[in-house]
């Protein structure tokens, strides 16, 4: 298709030129061939829309504007009108197609078949006809056709079509792997856990098309504005070829000539065209980056953000313990604090009991219990090698009546006692994130205010707020505490809330843009959130609100530069001083122009 509308352009060109070297009635014929061959297009779709009661659109305009000039036997710039017109076409169809390249890049995503395991035996079907709990096969450099979980096999798969992330990953028996994710060394085993309807890929891409018909308010302004401006235009075109010669008993042809290089100038391509495909490929550039946006109205609130509230567990942090201190008195030594209290715990189902066993490898001295108790809500006494070890909280040593002096500690402590005598107390810490602080600083850099709501203790809160960086926290909340506090934040400005997208729905869905962290097993986050972050990167969330200030500048750049363009222009045809000439740069150029400024984004 291209390379027979790159041929017509040639030809006609070619023509044009020979039909200007030639005089009389040979390039007369020349010139109306050139016109033919570049403008049949045109005219056809004018007389199709114009049958179908579309009467104010650009194919119109041209086709008036140049058999005008034709009638006023100004053919060669009609030609030329018509030609460059075509051209401009032909560049901004090439940009629009760059600008979906990376959106097409997902649909790649899109496996055309799943090796199904039968019987000891392997097929190929296709995706669809595989159920939840039938056993699929993927080769090395296989993509994976559906989510479902390792049963044999290991290898290390790419994962970067879905996070944007290029780092590669290992997965073993036991691990979740999802569709769209390329298998890079060795044959898998997967239990399909999902049907194909259900699965990653196919979520992706129904969200990548929702986004396309969820319009900003720029672009549903500008369908209005080209309604009414068009008709406008022709009007004015109308009575410029007419009142005038009337008036000034002037002739006629040189107001016709003026009014048609204003139907020319008043094409509306470059505006319909440039502002919706900034908004294409702004979309396109965050799927490259990992990030998948709802739609282009969403685009708009993200660059007006003055709020950003966190949950955050799993969000700000890993949402995984680990001892990140051990501070011991009365002459115990670090070690045998942090292994008596591993032995105490290592019967304990709780969580901080876990990050404290994980700290110190026990392995082979199991034997040494000799007894276990857990005092609910407080800790645990043990018995090992012929010592009575308690761990827990501060009221533990309270109950248990151990002298100690660190009662208030910041954070969340385990006090340990040896046969009666305070040992010390380990520091546990949910993990931060290694990227969270640097988020932070980027989101303070960009004018955001960054509030954290959770539902932990106020120490704990206040203790992870303060390495982070963040002022403002609310601690010991219930997710309708949350509803409430973003409800409040709303006020000061545009309010994005960052959530698991699971525990943190309802809030999700108060805020002005609600955002889903590693929410691509959530089938909650899909459909609550706004944006959902394909890992669970927070520092994807500055990039995002960076990138819909840039598509929010783009745009306008793009407004203000085509209607001052053609402000400019109208305001000199009128006057006489453009002519078809200075028209064709009025309509394609500025097209072409705006089109390029908006295919930027992609980079």
């Amino acid at each position: 298709m291209q390379k027979r509308e790159c041929i017509t352009i040639t030809i006609s060109a070619i023509l044009f030129v020979f039909g200007l070297v030639f005089k009389g009635s040979t390039g007369y014929a020349l010139l109306l061939l050139a016109y033919l061959l570049v403008g049949w297009n045109v005219i056809f779709s004018a007389l199709k829309n114009l049958k179908e009661g579309k009467i104010f659109d650009e194919n119109t305009l041209m086709t008036v504007a140049t058999l005008g000039a034709i009638a006023i036997h100004e053919i060669p710039e009609a030609v030329a009108v018509m030609l460059f017109y075509r051209i401009g076409e032909f560049l901004q169809t090439l940009a629009v197609k760059r600008s979906r390249r990376s959106v097409r890049s997902l649909l790649e995503l899109k496996p055309t078949f799943a090796n199904l395991k039968v019987n000891g035996e392997v097929k190929r079907v296709k995706p669809e006809d595989v159920k939840v709990g039938d056993s699929i096969v993927v080769k090395p450099g296989e993509r994976i056709p559906l989510d479902g979980v390792v049963v044999d096999g290991s290898s290390i798969v790419d994962t970067s079509a879905l996070t944007g992330e290029s780092k590669p990953k290992r997965v073993e028996v036991g691990d979740e792997v999802l569709s769209g994710m390329i298998n890079l060394s060795g044959t898998l085993t997967i239990k399909v856990t999902k049907p194909f309807s259900e699965s990653t890929v196919s979520r992706i891409l129904e969200l990548v098309e929702r986004a396309r018909s969820r319009k900003a308010k720029v672009e549903r302004f500008i369908t209005r504005f080209a309604r009414y401006y068009t008709p406008a235009v022709i009007f004015l075109a109308v009575c410029v070829a007419f009142l005038p010669p009337l008036i000034l008993k002037e002739p006629f042809s040189r107001w016709i000539y003026r009014a048609l290089v204003l139907l020319v100038i008043s094409c509306p391509c470059a505006l319909v065209l440039s502002i919706p495909l900034s908004y294409f490929a702004s979309v396109g550039r965050f799927a490259k980056d990992g990030i998948l946006v709802k739609g282009s109205n969403f685009i708009d609130l993200t660059s007006r953000a003055r709020v950003v509230a966190f949950d955050k567990t799993g969000t700000l942090t890993k949402g995984t313990f680990k001892v990140v201190d051990v501070v011991t008195r009365n002459g115990f030594s670090r070690e045998e604090v942090l292994k008596l209290t591993a032995l105490a715990e290592l019967n304990s189902n709780h969580p901080i009991a876990k990050a404290v066993v994980e700290a110190y490898d026990v392995r082979g001295l199991e034997n040494l219990i000799e007894s276990h108790e857990e005092i609910a809500g407080m800790g645990v006494r043990a018995r090992i090698d012929g010592k009575t070890v308690i761990a827990g909280n501060d009221a533990m040593m309270h109950f248990e009546g151990i002298e100690h002096d660190t009662c208030d500690v910041e954070g969340t402590v385990v006090h340990v006692a040896v046969n009666g005598i305070y040992a010390g107390y380990l520091k546990v810490s949910d993990e931060i994130k290694e990227e969270a602080p640097y988020a932070i600083s980027e989101l303070r850099k960009l004018g955001c205010r960054t509030v954290m709501l959770t539902g932990d203790g106020e120490d704990v809160a206040r203790e992870v707020a303060r390495r982070l960086g963040i002022e403002e926290f609310y601690a010991e909340l219930l997710p309708m505490d949350k509803v409430r506090i973003v409800r409040s934040l709303k006020e000061n400005g545009v309010t994005l809330f960052v959530g698991d997208g699971i525990n943190d729905a309802p809030v999700i869905a108060e805020a002005d843009v609600g955002v889903a962290m590693g929410a691509l097993g959530s089938d909650v986050a899909i459909e609550t959130a706004d944006v959902v972050i394909m890992d669970d990167k927070v520092s994807k969330i500055p990039k995002a609100i960076r990138l819909s200030r840039r598509t929010r500048n783009v745009v306008w750049q793009n407004v203000a530069f085509i209607l001052s363009v053609k402000g400019l222009f109208l305001a000199l045809g009128i006057l006489g001083i453009a002519t078809m000439w200075e028209a064709v740069f009025a309509d394609v150029g500025v097209s072409l122009i705006s089109t390029l400024n908006s295919i930027r984004l992609l980079k």
